[in-house]
């Protein structure tokens, strides 16, 4: 038993360093949004896991041990990437720039796999639809890619007129589908009773709303249920405090 496990665990180790190599040399677009070991600890586990559960005859514990091997790998070398970032090069790869000033540097195209309909589904997923806009694309480790646009293209900020506005919290959630959201309120100001309170005064019940947030900017925003036989159809009301 001892040599099978000692099997197992060289199996899953060299598995493991396999696969992050074999995906970094599949290129980044494949990889989503996870980095290569965080992609590889996910596969390995929910495969072990399978085979565990498939076949009873297998020991339960030849499934939890290489579950753990990998999920301590997997922090041993996240640990390493902290410290050394060659070895985080080696492992996650660096972001590449594949546009500048609006022209498409195809040796890095080339290099990534990325086609022209891929690089122009990314920009209009981000709102650019001409590429002459774009001072700089990056390719992330991910495989996402950033885009950062000329400045004569860009929205207008209140900070780029001059204009001087005040920040604000994020609205609180106070009441999500007929229930208070206690998190929010504790946020709000934790007192229970003068929320109720303040519903009974718009003569409203909790269990019918479906929504109700307040924002120091915008006041009270509420969103009630309907009875409608094909869904929800939220009737929004906002009141000022």
């Amino acid at each position: 038993m001892e040599e099978n496990m000692l099997i197992i665990i060289i199996r899953s180790v060299l598995l493991y360093i396999l696969i992050v190599f074999a995906l970094r040399l599949m290129g980044k677009k494949q990889l989503a949004q996870l980095q290569p070991s965080e992609l590889v600890t996910t596969i390995l586990i929910s495969n072990i896991a399978t085979l565990s559960l498939e076949d009873s005859t297998v020991p339960m514990i030849y499934g939890v041990i290489p579950i753990l091997m990998i999920v301590c790998m997997d922090v041993f070398m996240s640990f390493i990437m902290l410290k050394n970032s060659r070895f985080r090069r080696l492992v996650t790869g660096t972001p590449q720039i594949i546009i500048t000033d609006g022209i498409i540097d195809r040796k890095v195209m080339k290099h990534l796999r990325y086609s022209v309909d891929e690089l122009m589904e990314a920009m209009r997923e981000c709102m650019i639809f001409d590429i002459s806009q774009v001072q700089y694309a990056i390719v992330e480790t991910t495989g996402k890619i950033n885009f950062y646009q000329k400045s004569r293209y860009r929205n207008v900020e209140n900070g780029d007129v001059g204009i001087q506005v005040t920040n604000c919290d994020p609205p609180c959630l106070l009441i999500k589908d007929g229930e208070i959201n206690y998190p929010g309120l504790r946020r709000w100001n934790g007192d229970e009773a003068k929320l109720r309170e303040m519903i009974k005064s718009m003569k409203l019940d909790i269990k019918d709303i479906f929504l109700l947030t307040d924002s120091t900017d915008k006041g009270i925003y509420t969103v009630l249920k309907s009875n409608d036989k094909y869904g929800t159809k939220p009737i929004c009301k906002a009141e000022d405090k």
